[in-house]
């Protein structure tokens, strides 16, 4: 099979969490489109998991969907040892794995903070620190965000807001500390995304989309070609950024 974009990750390991769908369907199919092998976390829906390492895998690169719950630290530690163990080594690890919760400050139950603050927030951090034990130089740390934690446009997102606003001190404070090292971390922050769980004519669509300068949802291919480029060798000089693929959102 031919590909108009040149295999630029040749050789290079990818690790992207949530990988199964949306963002990160597209995510983990444009690095392998790129040349990466591809690793990628489901905790529900094997089926469509498994889709979409065979397609990493039609395309000559070795794919592996493995389940992991990002909740969970022992599950985190686990898979980042596992792809290392199993594909020689890391390279690249996109942390996408995420939940939404919305609604008044007042009638957030307990149990929702836990989680949003599991998954958003304390995931992404061990993830980050097991892989750093495997990154080399010309290791990348990317994050996905949200347009939320640069302008909260709306009432009833102060949990998801508040989580994915700590992914800025993360990333900055990663590109500090694995600087050195030649490792790069970034943040992409998406707007209104064309996925199952937001759809571009759900009822919250156009609400959405008259938030954005463009006036339009993106797809999920705009959020990973941001990533693509940080990824690869043309990315090297970006650290500790935040990069908007948000249609304006935020403008």
């Amino acid at each position: 099979m031919a590909f108009s974009v040149q295999a630029r990750l040749d050789g290079k390991v990818a690790l992207v969490t949530g990988g199964s769908r949306g963002i990160g369907e597209a995510v983990a199919l444009r690095l392998a489109e790129e040349g990466a092998d591809v690793a990628l976390t489901y905790r529900g829906g094997a089926e469509r998991a498994e889709a979409v390492a065979a397609k990493i895998t039609g395309m000559g690169r070795r794919g592996w969907a493995v389940r992991a719950d990002s909740a969970d630290p022992q599950d985190i530690r686990a898979v980042v040892a596992a792809v290392a163990e199993r594909f020689g080594r890391l390279d690249i690890l996109v942390n996408n794995a995420g939940i939404g919760v919305l609604g008044p400050i007042a009638e957030l139950a307990a149990d929702d903070v836990d989680r949003v603050l599991d998954i958003n927030v304390r995931a992404p951090f061990l993830f980050a620190q097991a892989a750093s034990v495997h990154l080399g130089e010309g290791g990348r740390i990317i994050t996905i965000g949200s347009c939320i934690a640069q302008r909260v446009a709306f009432p009833g997102a102060t949990l998801y807001g508040t989580s994915k606003a700590a992914m800025i001190g993360l990333t900055k404070a990663l590109a500090r500390e694995l600087g050195p090292r030649g490792i790069t971390a970034n943040l992409i922050h998406p707007g209104p995304i064309d996925t199952d769980m937001n759809p571009a004519d759900g009822p919250a669509a156009e609400a959405q989309r008259e938030l954005t300068a463009l006036g339009a949802f993106g797809r999920g291919t705009d959020v990973a070609a941001t990533v693509a480029h940080l990824a690869g060798e043309d990315g090297r000089y970006i650290t500790g950024a935040e990069i908007a693929v948000d249609g304006g959102f935020a403008a």
